[in-house]
């Protein structure tokens, strides 16, 4: 199980109604699940394992990123 961390961000308002509608449309999604997975393939294609720590944090981005995608509503 993974901890989770509260992050309180502003976003423009276009990106905000695009984010909403996609989710009226996915129900499998939440803003949760979306910003994870977003955030995470960020850090996949702009990160290196260059070192042992940024390898592991490769990895862990990783994980987090396949987690979102596969993730099914219970």
């Amino acid at each position: 199980m993974y901890a989770t961390v509260s992050i309180l961000a502003e976003i423009p308002e276009e990106l905000h109604e695009s984010l909403t509608g996609y989710l009226e449309t996915h129900p499998d999604w939440d803003f949760d699940r979306v910003l994870a997975a977003s955030l995470s393939l960020f850090l996949l294609q702009n990160g290196t394992g260059e070192t042992p720590e940024t390898s592991r944090n490769y990895r862990r981005a990783a994980r987090v990123y396949l987690d979102s995608l596969f993730k099914h509503a219970v």
